[in-house]
């Protein structure tokens, strides 16, 4: 407590003003590579300038969507990697805007911390940064806040939001699926963010410096970023009819593909079709985790699905691993309500 007459400064509550104007000088380089035409103006300003190109579309709808990188963040503080967990923050949030076709457009993040160091903060929105350059989208501006005595010094999490367009009459979705369509599969790089409170629990007391059996040691594994499919789906929408698509996120592929379907219908998916990743296997047997705890908890995989007519499905997988995307027919719609999982594991 201080002396009743002592006057008292926000630096006192734990708050740096001299460390966020040097954050924001840091930054101002990092963004300049994540950027569009369409900005106006740079950062540093009360909002994001953006001016929308109304002449290259008929019927522009605009597509909104945020999201956070979950408890993954702590497994980044842990390890000291912070320069990847902002295309683990972008990629949660574009891969969401492109499932009705949307082109990302500009995206803002918001960097709470502990205590503000101006070298951390630049690390992580430099990630930020790369993955905004990685969907072709501009990043327009942000806010970092300073939460002493809510987190610990080195403590932080991250929230995005992002928004993009398409043309109103193009909209992808549950209306265009029809039963005997194609559902292929589009490889992910990982566990992506999905399912990380239950990885934290199961490697609370492991060295993530070890490889434990792993091709690569345990930490780097699990902080993999999140495949950003963004740019790539929206080549295959151009290219192939696209009737639907599905981003993997929580609740893996039999909580998440009911999302893009009508009532009434249902998909068959072969999983003989793939072999899931060593880091699944490595938490299914390490957890002990169970086989249907698998499959609601992770991707399992499979980052993205795009549902196309059944004599597309070639042309869609050729497109994609054209692109460097390991793509595959995984499946198709049914007229059975539900999603069935045949084969193994």
């Amino acid at each position: 407590m201080s002396d009743a007459n002592e006057p008292v400064s926000y630096a006192d509550a734990g708050v740096d003003l001299a460390a966020a104007d040097r954050s924001v000088e840091l930054l101002s380089d990092v963004v300049k590579r994540a950027s569009r035409p369409e900005v106006l103006g740079g950062i540093g300003g009360f909002g994001g300038l953006f001016q929308l190109d109304v002449a290259r579309y008929r019927e522009p709808v605009l597509v909104s969507g945020t999201d956070g990188v979950g408890t993954k963040v702590d497994l980044a503080r842990r390890l000291g990697v912070l320069d990847t967990v902002g295309i683990d923050l972008v990629a949660m949030v574009v891969d969401d805007l492109v499932v009705p076709g949307a082109e990302p457009l500009f995206f803002n993040d918001y960097v709470s911390v502990g205590k503000l160091d101006p070298d951390r903060v630049a690390d992580l929105v430099r990630g930020i940064a790369d993955g905004c350059a990685i969907a072709g989208c501009a990043l327009v501006g942000g806010e970092t806040a300073e939460h002493p005595g809510l987190l610990a010094d080195d403590e932080f999490d991250l929230a995005g939001f992002g928004v993009g367009v398409v043309e109103k009459d193009a909209i992808l979705g549950p209306h265009r699926v029809q039963p005997g369509d194609a559902v292929v599969a589009m490889a992910s790089s990982g566990l992506h963010s999905n399912g990380y409170s239950l990885v934290r629990r199961i490697v609370a007391d492991r060295d993530l410096a070890a490889r434990h059996g792993l091709a690569r040691p345990l930490g780097e594994v699990l902080l993999t970023p999140t495949r950003i499919y963004a740019l790539d789906v929206l080549a295959l929408i151009a290219e192939v009819e696209t009737h639907a698509l599905c981003h993997v996120t929580g609740g893996g592929l039999p909580g998440n593909l009911p999302r893009v379907l009508p009532d009434g219908l249902g998909v068959t998916v072969d999983t003989a079709t793939w072999a899931w990743p060593e880091v699944f296997s490595w938490l299914a047997e390490a957890g002990p985790v169970a086989t249907d705890e698998m499959w609601r908890t992770f991707n399992c995989g499979v980052g993205m699905v795009a549902i196309v007519p059944d004599d597309r499905a070639a042309d869609a997988v050729a497109l994609l691993q054209g692109r460097g995307v390991d793509a595959w027919t995984v499946g198709a719609v049914t007229d059975r309500s539900g999603v069935e999982l045949t084969g193994g594991p």
